[in-house]
This record gives structure tokens, C-alpha cells and sequence, in this order.
């Protein structure tokens, strides 16, 4: 047999079982990330007595590599332009809402009896809304050019960039094992030397070589340089002991300040996609029903602090900025969920070896609920602040 069979065979079976249930979620009017993660929990080892995948190791590289690829487009949306644009508020929201959903996910998970470092990737996971379920629920019910949305796509892009620096901040507290030392510091400052460094070199150096591409250069050749670039940057952040999905945002950001950007974006889709998708069912694979059966109390607790508390998180930061009851009720309505980043934050506390087994099919349920209840939230949003409104 020839060594790639088990891998050409258990991407066949990823890759087929993937797109059925992904058809069929499409069907009902449910989100893609939870057909995957549905056809993860078929594939994966708890479902049946025998496993459909053999080659879990270099199925594991490629899930890697969807993470990577997933938060490389993540960056192509970043633009600084975007966030001036939306600047304060934005900011301010999502600064608030992180904040205070950090600290309480933090204390339900310590009033639950949850290990300090359960607690602590319990607080960053619910504090990080789902860029691409909000999108996706924006695009589905014709929302998108409603004035509150790009806020709400403001208030994301922030949200991203706090999410890397969350991923920062807890390997650094998980390697000196205390919050409050002079270590965490020392990191945080070399991270910022780190960005910084790329973003000035990036900014002058790698927009100016994509405009002399731009005129006489083939769509394969763009395509090839923009993952040279990403894996690069990648290779870098891995180099330095950070993250490798920050080194592919920072790339993604960089390139979003190019003429070039709404081309790339269209030509690293197909690319993206299948790697994100042998990255979410290998998620889904992780998830062992039976435990979320065990702990069908603590997911819904968890369920109802994410969207409750999410809500009136978001919505106090946008009051602060100025925005109206109304709309500020709407963004924090369409916040109230979790996704793609929390099973990355989760991802990262299971690569540090600090959380614990039943922690990652919790807040995939916990994701899958929210997700669930996104759209129906987002509908119920316009009526619960009219109604208001109106008593006020």
C-alpha cells in the first residue's frame, strides 16, 4: 500500500461527509460551520465503535494549515481604512464587551468549580463573537446596509484584533504561570516591537511590490506570492515562539492595504475553503457526545451567560459611544454568540496542555447553540428595540 493511501482516503471521506452535511444544513438555512462540525462527530471516534480515520496525525497538519488560511482571510477583511472609518465607537464597544466578558466567563467558570486556567480559556472563548456567522446571518436576512450593521462589522474587525492579542496574552500567562508578573509585560512589549516591526516593513515594502504585480502578473503567480507571503510571515511568528495564526493575520492585514486585496481575497477562497473545512471537522472530531450529555447543565448555563451576556455587554459599550438605545440593542442582539475564534482559543489551551477533556465539546455545543439562535436573535432585535424605544 502505498504510505499516502490513509491520507488520500480520510480526506475522501472528511471531504465527502463534509460537503453532504454542509448541502443538507444549506437546505434547512443553517450555518456551514455547523454541517462541519456535525460531519466531525460522524467521522470522529465517539459516534461509532469503529473510527472512519486512520491517519489522525497528518490530518492534524492540515487542520493547522486551515487555521492558518482561515485567519489570513481574517486579515484580508482588516483594514485599517475599515476601522478609521468606524474608529471609536468601534473600538470602545468591543473593548468593553471583551472586558467584561473575560472577567465573567472567568468567574462562572471558578463559581462552577473550574480549574484557574479552565476559567481563564473560558472567559476568552465566550468574549469573541463569530465573524463569519454575523456575516453569513447579515447576508441571509438583507441586513447589510442597514446603518447598524457597520458597526457591528466594526466592532468584529476590533474583535479580531483582540482575539490574537488574547491568544498573546494567555500562552505568556500559561509559560510564567502568573498573570501579574514582569514577564507578561516583557512579552507584551516584545509583541508589540514584533507587530510593530511588520507593520511598518509591511506597510512600505509589501504594497509597493504588489503594485509593480499588478500590471503584469498572471492570476497563478499572485496567487503563489500571496502564500509565500502568508507562509512566511507564518514561518516568522513560529520563529519568535508566537502564534502562527498571528502571523498570518498580521500577513492578511498587510495586504489589505493593496490595490490587489479584493483579488486576493477572491483567489485564496477556494484554498481557504477546504483547508477551514478539514479544520472544523477535525473540531468536530474532538467532540465526544456523551460528555456533552454529562454536562448538558453546565452548556446551558454557559449558553445563556454567552447570550445574555453578551448582549447587554455590547450594548452598554455602544450606549457609551454615543449610538441610540435602538441600535446599540440591535448590535448587541447580533453579537451574542460564539464561533470560529473561541474553537481556536480552545484549540490553543489544548495545545498548552492546561484545559481540561470535556472543555472543548462544551463550548463547541455552547458554539453550536448560539449559532443556532444568531439569526432568530438578529430578526427579534429590530422589534425588542422599537418596543423599547416606544416605553422609553
Amino acid at each position: 500500500m502505498h504510505e499516502l493511501t490513509p491520507l488520500i482516503k480520510d480526506l475522501a471521506i472528511i471531504l465527502g461527509i463534509a460537503g453532504f452535511v454542509t448541502w443538507f444544513f444549506q437546505k434547512i438555512r443553517q450555518p456551514v460551520v455547523l454541517g462541519y462540525l456535525v460531519a466531525g462527530i460522524i467521522v470522529g471516534p465517539y459516534t461509532f465503535s469503529h473510527s472512519f480515520i486512520e491517519d489522525i496525525p497528518n490530518i492534524k497538519i492540515l487542520s493547522e494549515l486551515g487555521v492558518i488560511f482561515l485567519m489570513f482571510s481574517l486579515g484580508l477583511e482588516f483594514s485599517f481604512r475599515k476601522l478609521k472609518r468606524v474608529g471609536f465607537s468601534a473600538s470602545v464597544t468591543a473593548l468593553v464587551e471583551v472586558i467584561l466578558m473575560l472577567a465573567l466567563g472567568t468567574i462562572v467558570g471558578l463559581l462552577i468549580g473550574w480549574t484557574f486556567f479552565n476559567s481563564l480559556f473560558l472567559g476568552a472563548t465566550l468574549s469573541i463573537s463569530s465573524t463569519t456567522i454575523i456575516i453569513k446571518a447579515m447576508e441571509e436576512l438583507n441586513l447589510k446596509k442597514l446603518p447598524f450593521t457597520e458597526m457591528v462589522f466594526g466592532v468584529l474587525i476590533v474583535e479580531d484584533l483582540f482575539a490574537i492579542l488574547l491568544m498573546i496574552g494567555l500562552s505568556t500567562i500559561v509559560v510564567t504561570n502568573n498573570v501579574m508578573s514582569s514577564d507578561v509585560l516583557i512579552a507584551a512589549g516584545k509583541l508589540a516591537l514584533f507587530l510593530g516591526g511588520w507593520f511598518i516593513l509591511g506597510y512600505f515594502v509589501v504594497p509597493t511590490i504588489f503594485q509593480k504585480m499588478m500590471h503584469n502578473t498572471s492570476e497563478e503567480t499572485l496567487t503563489v506570492v500571496s502564500v509565500a507571503s502568508c507562509l512566511l510571515l507564518v514561518w516568522c511568528a513560529a520563529h519568535f515562539h508566537y502564534s502562527t495564526a498571528l502571523g498570518a493575520f498580521i500577513m492578511g492585514a498587510i495586504l489589505a492595504e493593496t490595490d490587489l486585496v479584493h483579488h486576493i481575497e477572491k483567489l485564496i477562497q477556494p484554498i481557504r475553503n477546504i483547508f477551514a473545512a478539514v479544520f472544523f471537522v477535525s473540531i468536530g472530531m474532538l467532540i465526544d457526545p456523551n460528555i456533552i450529555w454529562q454536562q448538558f447543565p453546565i452548556v446551558l448555563l454557559l449558553c445563556v451567560v454567552t447570550i445574555f451576556g453578551k448582549l447587554i455587554t455590547t450594548s452598554i459599550g455602544a450606549l457609551l459611544t454615543g449610538q441610540s438605545l435602538g441600535d446599540s440593542l440591535r448590535i448587541g442582539f447580533s453579537m451574542s454568540q460564539i464561533g470560529e475564534f473561541s474553537f481556536i482559543i480552545a484549540g490553543l489551551g489544548l495545545t498548552l496542555n492546561v484545559i481540561s477533556d470535556a472543555f472543548y465539546p462544551i463550548i463547541v455545543a455552547v458554539s453550536a447553540v448560539t449559532t443556532f439562535t444568531t439569526p432568530y436573535l438578529i430578526k427579534l432585535s429590530g422589534y425588542v428595540a422599537r418596543l423599547i424605544e416606544q416605553k422609553l
